[in-house]
C-alpha cells in the first residue's frame, strides 16, 4: 500500500520508517528542506535507537522516499497521515494551525479518494473540524472525492519508539461510520495484526480522548508518588519503600511510581496542559488533571530550591544529564532548562555533561555553560554534582573516584538512582527525594 506521512518529526519519522519496514511504500513529506536533504542521505535528524538502521535499510530497498512537495507524494496514496506538531499555546490549548493547514492542503491537491489520518495528538473535535475544512475545500474545487478523517493516535515512548511501533500494546483507530476507511486501516496494519497486535476500534471522538487520558493517568501516577515523597521527607518515611509496597498490589503496579523531579518531554506536559485547556473550554472540571500539573511544577521547584540552598557561594556545579529522559536527545520540558539558568543567575559556575543531548542543549541554553564530553571530567574540582537524567552510565558511577576528583562533597540525585548508604560511605553528602 502507498502511504504518505506529512511531518517528519519524532512521530512522523518513526511511523514512516516503520510502515516501510512493514512492506508499505512510504513518502515522507516535510517543509524543512535541510531536514529532507539529510533524510534522503539516510541521516536521521533525531536520536532514537534502531531508527538509523531502519531508515538506511528502507531507503536502500526503495520502500521509503522523502520530499518537500506534497503534490509529488499524494498520487496513488491510499492513506495520508498528518503527523505535524501540536505544541501548547500560552493558555495550554493545543496549537492546531499545522493540522488544519495539512487537512486543507490534502483536500486542495487530492486527485482521488483518500483516507486522512490524524496521527498527531489532537483535542477531541479536531477530526470533525478537519472534515469540515476538507469538505469546504473539495466543494470549492467542484470535486466529490471521499476523504474521511480517522483518528489513530500514537503511543510511543522516546528511546523505545521503534519497538512500540512494531510491537504495540494496542492500535487505537477512531472511525465514524466509514467502512471503506476501516477496511483500508485493517489492510495497512495487517502485518501487525497477524502477530496478534489488536486494533481497538472506537468512535473518532473517543480515539482523540484516549491518548490524552492515557498520558494524564501516567503523569498522575508520577505526581502522586512525588507528592508522597514530600510527605516522607517531612515525616521520616522512605518513598522507595512506599512505592514498593504500593506497586506490589497488582491493581496498582510498580511502573511510574518512581519519585524524582517530575515528568518532562514532549507528551506528558503537553497532554496534561491540553486537558486543562479542554476543561476550561467545555466547563467540565478535571481537578485531578490540574493537580497533576501543579504537583509536577511544585516538585521541580522544591528540589531546585534544595539544591540552591545547600550550595556554597560561587560554587562549581556538575550537571549529569540534560535531556528530559535517557535514550533520547529531546530537550522539551527538560528540568535542565530550568535549573541551568537558575544556577548561573545565582553566581555559580556550571559544567554540563550528557551522552547524547549536549548539542541540542547548547542550541537552547547558549552561553554561560561549560560543556564537558566525559562524565568524570565534568565533576573534576566541582563542589557539587547534580543528576538530572538517569542515563545508565550515571547509574554505574564510581563513588570513590567521584569523591577523589571533586573539590566538594555534595551529590544531588534528582532521579533517586543511588543508594544513599553507598554514596555516604565514601564521604559524599547525599540529597535524594523522599528518602
Amino acid at each position: 500500500m502507498k502511504i504518505t506521512v506529512i511531518g517528519t518529526g519524532y512521530v512522523g519519522l518513526v511511523s514512516a520508517v516503520c510502515f516501510a519496514e512493514l512492506g508499505h511504500e512510504v513518502m515522507g513529506v516535510d517543509i524543512d528542506e535541510a531536514k529532507v536533504a539529510k533524510l534522503k542521505q539516510g541521516i536521521s535528524p533525531i536520536y532514537e535507537p534502531e531508527l538509523p538502521e531502519l531508515l538506511k535499510r528502507n531507503l536502500d530497498a526503495g520502500r521509503i522516499r522523502f520530499t518537500t512537495d506534497l503534490a509529488e507524494a499524494l498520487p496513488n496514496s491510499k492513506v495520508v497521515f498528518s503527523a505535524v506538531a501540536t505544541p501548547p499555546n500560552e493558555d495550554f490549548s493545543a496549537d492546531l494551525k499545522a493540522v488544519f493547514i495539512v487537512a486543507e492542503s490534502v483536500a486542495a491537491l487530492a486527485d482521488h479518494d483518500i483516507v486522512f489520518v490524524n496521527k498527531s495528538t489532537v483535542p477531541v473535535g479536531t477530526g470533525k473540524r478537519c472534515e469540515e475544512l476538507i469538505q469546504k475545500k473539495l466543494q470549492e474545487r467542484g470535486v466529490d472525492f471521499a476523504i474521511p478523517v480517522v483518528s489513530n493516535p500514537e503511543f510511543l515512548r522516546e528511546g523505545h519508539a521503534v519497538h512500540d511501533t512494531m510491537q504495540p500494546d494496542r492500535i487505537v483507530v477512531g472511525i465514524n461510520g466509514n467502512n471503506e476507511a476501516k477496511e483500508l486501516m485493517e489492510e495497512m496494519y495487517r502485518p501487525l495484526t497477524r502477530a496478534t497486535k489488536p486494533i481497538v476500534w472506537m468512535q473518532r471522538e473517543s480515539a482523540e480522548i484516549v491518548k490524552y487520558a492515557s498520558n494524564a493517568f501516567l503523569a498522575n501516577k508520577i505526581s502522586f508518588i512525588n507528592m508522597m515523597s514530600e510527605l516522607c521527607e517531612a515525616t521520616g518515611g522512605n518513598v522507595r519503600d512506599i512505592a514498593r509496597g504500593m506497586g506490589m498490589d497488582d491493581r496498582i503496579g510498580p511502573r511510574f511510581l518512581h519519585a524524582g523531579i517530575g515528568y518532562g518531554g514532549s507528551c506528558f506536559p503537553k497532554d496534561v496542559k491540553a486537558l486543562i485547556a479542554l476543561s476550561r473550554e467545555t466547563g467540565v472540571a478535571l481537578p485531578l488533571v490540574q493537580a497533576t500539573h501543579d504537583i509536577n511544577q511544585h516538585q521541580r521547584e522544591r528540589y531546585f530550591k534544595k539544591i540552591l540552598d545547600a550550595l556554597p557561594s560561587n560554587a562549581t556545579v556538575a550537571i549529569w544529564g540534560l535531556s528530559f529522559k535517557p535514550r533520547t536527545d529531546d530537550m522539551r520540558e527538560a528540568p535542565s532548562l530550568d535549573l541551568l539558568p537558575m544556577l548561573t543567575a545565582a553566581g555559580h559556575s556550571v559544567r554540563a555533561h550528557d551522552p547524547i543531548a549536549m548539542e541540542n542543549a547548547k542550541a537552547i541554553v547558549g552561553d554561560g555553560i561549560e560543556w564537558i564530553e566525559k562524565m568524570m571530567d565534568s565533576a573534576r574540582d566541582a563542589d557539587a554534582v547534580v543528576v538530572l537524567t538517569e542515563w545508565d552510565e550515571f547509574r554505574g558511577a564510581d563513588f570513590k573516584k567521584l569523591k577523589e576528583v571533586m573539590k566538594g562533597n555534595l551529590l544531588f540525585d534528582g532521579r533517586n538512582i543511588y543508594d544513599p548508604a553507598e554514596v555516604e560511605e565514601v564521604g559524599l553528602t547525599y540529597y535524594g527525594i523522599g528518602l
